[in-house]
Order: C-alpha cells, then structure tokens, then sequence
C-alpha cells in the first residue's frame, strides 16, 4: 500500500554518493532533481561540467547561486540593501501567505527582504541573498515553543550566514541551471552522466509532498496560488503524486528512455520497504544494461537503504 506520508529520510547521502560518483570518469553530468545543490557544488570542484534543473523555485534558486555562478560574491552593499528596513510594517504584507508559517513580526521581516532583494542588481548576488534568507528561515522554523527563546533576530542570522558562507568556485566551464520538469531537462540537454535520485513515490499533493519546506517556494512567488497550476503541469510525471507501484515504475521507465541519449547513468533510490531494489533493476534494465549496485545500509538510523545503480 502506498504510505500517504513520507517518511523523514534524506533525499540523499553525499558522501555515499561522491565515493560511487568517483569510480566513474565524466567531464560533465546533468542533475534532473538537483535538491539541495550540495552534490552539483562539490562536482565542480572536480572541474566537472555540471547542469542542474529543478522543479521547485527553492532549489533553482540555490543551484544558481552555488553552481552557475563561477565567482560573483554577495557584497557588504548588497547585504545592507538586502536588510534594509526588514523589520519596518507596511500598509500590508505584500506576500499574505507568510502568516501560515511565521509570527507578525517575521512575516515583514520575510516579506520585505523578498522585495529588497529584487534590487539587487547582479543575478548571482540576488540568488545567494534569496538562499541566505531561506537558510535564516529554515534556522527560524527549527525552534519550538520551548525553545524560541534562544533565537536570534533575523538581520544577525543572515549576516552571520553571509559571513560563513563558501566562496564561489570557478571551475572554468559554462555551467547550466534550469527550473523546469525533470523530463523535459533531461530530454533536452546532452552529458556524458546523468545522476538520477529517484524521488519517493507518494500520493500527496506537491505542496505536501514538500513538508514544511513548502515556505520557500511560497516566499520566492510571494504567495500560495502558484500551487494548482504548477500540479497540473506535472501530472502524470516522475516526481508527483502516484497511487500504485506500477504507476510509479512506469513513470520511473518512460523517464530513463527520455534519457536514453546519455551515455552513463547513475541512479540513486531508497529502499524504504515501497520498492525494492530488484524491482528498480528490472525497469532500468528493460532499456539499458545494469552495470552495479552500490548500497549503504542505514537502517538501524532511518529505517531505510542506500541504493546507486549505475548503467
């Protein structure tokens, strides 16, 4: 039966996924569900090419700022502007939807800097506040009754953010972001390695499939009214909701011929008791040659297993 409510595990491992990763030689790789882009970052390290594509806002955004951008860094300047009045009410939030997640007074805090970052006028420099301020509310929806006392003003946590941010790597190559379905992404753009994580197969809506996270995309579109017509487009595609195994592993197949036009692939999955291993080995199969299955056992910390499987 398919569980209604996922469970809370990592989309992904890094380290796991970078020591597989580093048994295989590639100059560039396409990312169709690139997350947080901590695992594109660490790949242009390396000197890797790297396209990355995401559906949610949150993710674009950050992708932009830690992987297309080759060394454009968020200035004093832009920080003052980016906190400029942040706490200072206007007539009305621009952004209502706010009021979901955060008090009165963050809400202004949230909705102004949204509005101070348009600003801004370098596009990297835009991306890295919108992801410093989306870090200072992840910092701020981490703390309970119990413990709000212990935070600190929104305007510190950015700055002390910027401050301990990583500079922007250059690895010398024409690197690529794009906020779009992950089959058209991967349709579209050529690599010599695709790196896939599967996303978990679950029946909820895109907003709740999200979780509290959900705050970041209605933060970067100033509102929640995106949501509807943002399911539409994905229905019927890998990534949203499905109802039964065989639903989700049909999506799973018509993804990988979309790119059957990349010589390697990659493909990390979670066995959390849903679908199983041989059951993914058998869809890839049916359009391309298995190669290996890597695991990594983290059941007695999550219940769940590792999975890369490369063809």
């Amino acid at each position: 039966m398919l569980l209604t409510k996922q469970a809370v595990t990592p989309k992904g491992w890094l380290a796991f996924e970078l020591n597989v990763l580093r048994r295989t030689e590639f100059d560039s790789v396409a990312l169709p569900f690139a997350g947080d882009a901590h695992l594109g970052a660490y790949l242009k390290r390396r000197g890797v090419r790297v396209l990355a594509n995401d559906l949610t806002q949150s993710a674009f955004v950050k992708a932009v700022a830690a992987i297309q951008n080759n060394g454009e860094k968020l200035s004093e300047q832009d920080v003052n502007l980016a906190l400029e009045d942040a706490y200072v009410p206007r007539y009305q939030l621009q952004n209502p939807a706010l009021r979901q997640w955060f008090n009165e007074t963050d809400s202004w805090w949230f909705d102004n800097v949204r509005q101070n970052v348009e600003r801004i006028p370098a596009i990297f420099a835009k991306a890295a506040a919108m992801t410093l301020a989306m870090q200072a509310g992840d910092y701020l929806l981490s703390f309970t009754e119990d413990t709000r006392e212990l935070r600190q003003p929104l305007s510190s946590v950015f700055r002390r953010l910027w401050s301990a941010a990583d500079a922007p790597v250059n690895n010398g190559q024409n690197n690529v972001c794009q906020n779009r379905s992950a089959v058209d992404f991967v349709a579209e753009n050529f690599a010599d390695l695709m790196f896939l994580r599967l996303p978990r197969a679950h029946n909820l809506s895109l907003r709740s499939s999200l979780g509290w996270t959900a705050w970041r995309e209605e933060w970067l579109q100033a509102g929640d009214a995106f949501w509807p017509e943002l399911e539409a487009a994905q229905t019927g595609r890998l990534g949203t909701h499905v109802e039964t195994k065989n639903q989700y592993l049909r999506l799973v197949e018509d993804f990988l011929r979309a790119a059957a036009h990349i010589e390697k692939w990659a493909i990390a999955h979670v066995e959390d008791g849903f679908l199983s291993t041989p059951e993914i080995v058998e869809v890839i199969g049916r359009v391309r040659r298995v190669d290996t299955i890597f695991t990594k056992d983290f059941s007695e910390l999550t219940g769940t297993k590792a999975v890369i499987i490369t063809a």
